[in-house]
């Protein structure tokens, strides 16, 4: 495990925002544990600053509601991400500590794990159009789950480049830019000829 996240987990148990339950189960090593054939690596956050993040999309509400809740007994915020309303609403059914956000498609659980302030700056999300918002959502708020600090931008196309440029400020101060771009995928060669920071 890095130092540093060492030193966050402790500077968090002395402020009093982790329980000594929680730091101990941070510091832990917790390798690998099998929920119904699927392995859940309890080792990618401290490897990759990460954790283990159910994709939902091909899976019943079972088998998320199974792995979601191995995954809450982890000290690690839980997200499932491309969760349709319907699924989500079974598995709440089952896991009622779960949240979800109809916009991004995810469900979120132990948030009050979340580490704040892991970032070295603001992530810039940028969606097009309006059918870009959920996957603009969805890095928005997987990023916020990750700790780190989002500012969105939405419906700023190069069909108006003027609604891009009503951001000016967020150009000029966001670390990294995500941008989501549909139709006609221009968005991010225009954002990347605009800013000297990366564009994803």
């Amino acid at each position: 495990m890095r130092q540093d996240r060492i030193k966050k987990v402790l500077a968090q148990l002395k402020d009093g925002r982790l329980t000594v339950a929680d730091a101990l189960a941070a510091l832990t090593d917790y390798g690998a544990a099998v929920c119904n054939s699927v392995n859940i690596d309890y080792q990618r956050q401290a490897r990759t600053a990460v954790p283990e993040v159910i994709f939902a999309e091909n899976k019943d509400a079972g088998q998320i509601a199974d792995i979601a809740r191995q995954m809450l007994e982890s000290p690690f915020v839980v997200m499932a991400t491309r969760v349709d309303t319907a699924k989500a609403q079974a598995v709440q059914k089952r896991l009622p500590v779960l949240k979800y956000y109809r916009e991004a498609r995810m469900l979120v659980g132990n948030q009050r794990k979340i580490l704040s302030d892991q970032g070295r700056g603001v992530i810039a999300v940028l969606a097009a159009g309006t059918s870009d918002v959920p996957i603009a959502e969805e890095a928005a708020l997987t990023a916020e789950c990750l700790g780190h600090q989002v500012a969105r931008a939405f419906d700023v196309g190069v069909a108006g480049i003027h609604r891009l440029m009503a951001h000016r400020e967020l150009l000029e101060t966001a670390a990294v830019f995500v941008v989501t771009a549909g139709m006609e995928g221009a968005l991010p060669s225009v954002v990347g000829g605009l800013v000297d920071k990366p564009v994803l």
